[in-house]
């Protein structure tokens, strides 16, 4: 119960605070939402969970970040005229409304997402602050170590102290490329969810909605209602859709050849559609719409040579606007749906991504019936570089298939 609270309304909570005092006081209100969480654990522990938990957490954090106002000395110098008026005004101040936290987020995203931050740092602190990322899942999203992203939010931190940064919305031409890093972000949360690297789970439905919910908001502002914006959300609806399909009843992970159609959700492919349609013929294409193509294709029935040979004209596109080596995998197995295993393995192979996990796994189905010893070593790697249990039970029966 708290950790899903956590995920939800800990970025919640500190872009309120954050909006409230300023980015130099953002360490402050972390520290003030972690102590209120600490609270519910005590508290909960004791006396049961509250009928209305989110309602209690608000009135705890509210009630922490008044005491901080009142007895912090960097506070009490920064906003003495706050402090000589009644307890009342700092009630109204602290307005954690759900209007006052959409608009909160919506100006804290774009504030975070600065000029004067390299792009790695907007993006981890993003996803640190307005995500409620922890630190570990902020390097898995970002492929490095802890103590990397550890370095980098600190010297963001006091890069945006050090410029005196404020949390406003964004004006004229500098809306469109701080929108692209706003993007970036939204585009990693989303992925996070619907290929969890944890251990216990290879789909968290809750980072994929937080991450659609928060892309809805730019949807809803006029000034950042873009066409890859569009691109992105129509992305996310299509890959949604197919939610309930990609685990099984057990929690097991299904492979997209294995699932089951029908519970393919056809209302989120209706609404995919509906954005993909604002997102089009603007004279603007970017990687979101391309893998938004993709995705169609991928909840869409059609004759098997059609559909592939889109989808593999579709990542040749994608591959030379924005490469990626996990684009070009995605490529080497349509590219395999096309023209066959045996010419698929020498582009796979050409990629030469040992150590992914993909990669192995790919390497697995493509040698299979062409070289079983070989397609049983690379399933073998895969299965130990599989992080959830999903992960490895598809690769245990892979091996199995194969002894």
């Amino acid at each position: 119960m708290i950790q899903e609270l956590y995920r939800k309304e800990y970025g919640k909570m500190v872009t309120v605070l954050c909006n409230r005092f300023g980015l130099a006081h953002m360490d402050a209100a972390e520290d003030i939402v972690s102590d209120t969480f600490l609270s519910a654990a005590e508290s909960w522990g004791m006396s049961g969970v509250p009928s209305n938990p989110v309602a209690w957490l608000y009135a705890v954090a509210k009630n922490n970040a008044l005491n901080y106002l009142k007895h912090n000395n960097i506070f009490e110098q920064r906003i003495r005229k706050d402090l000589l008026r009644a307890e009342q005004r700092y009630e109204m101040d602290i307005d954690l409304s759900d209007q006052n936290i959409t608009d909160s987020q919506l100006r804290m995203i774009f504030a975070i997402c600065h000029p004067s931050l390299p792009v790695e740092a907007q993006v981890s602190l993003a996803l640190r602050v307005l995500c409620g990322f922890t630190i570990d899942e902020i390097a898995q999203a970002l492929l490095t170590s802890k103590g990397n992203i550890n370095k980098r939010l600190f010297r963001a931190k006091e890069k945006l102290r050090a410029e005196d940064v404020e949390i406003a919305f964004p004006e004229g031409m500098e809306i469109g490329a701080r929108l692209d890093t706003v993007l970036v972000c939204l585009y990693l949360l989303f992925n996070e969810g619907y290929y969890s690297a944890g251990a216990d789970s290879v789909l968290r439905k809750d980072l994929c909605l937080e991450a659609m919910r928060l892309a809805y908001l730019l949807i809803g502002n006029a000034q950042t209602a873009k066409p890859r914006v569009y691109a992105l959300m129509a992305l996310m609806c299509f890959q949604a859709s197919r939610f309930d399909a990609r685990i099984g009843d057990g929690g097991e992970l299904v492979l997209y050849e294995d699932q089951d159609i029908r519970r393919w959700d056809e209302e989120l492919t209706g609404r995919g559609g509906q954005f993909f349609v604002h997102a089009s013929g603007r004279g603007e294409v970017s990687k979101y719409h391309i893998e938004a193509a993709i995705a169609w294709w991928h909840t869409h029935q059609a004759e098997e040579g059609e559909k592939w040979v889109n989808i593999l004209r579709l990542y040749n596109q994608l591959l030379i606007l924005e490469y990626s080596p996990i684009a070009a995998l995605n490529r080497a197995y349509a590219f395999y749906r096309v023209y066959g295993k045996e010419k698929a393995i020498v582009e796979a192979e050409g990629l030469q991504l040992s150590g992914n996990l993909f990669y192995h796994s790919l390497l697995g189905e493509l040698y299979t019936d062409v070289d079983n010893e070989r397609a049983r070593q690379h399933f073998a790697q895969a299965l130990a570089l599989a992080g959830s249990a999903a992960e490895k039970a598809v690769l245990e029966r892979k091996l199995n298939d194969h002894s």
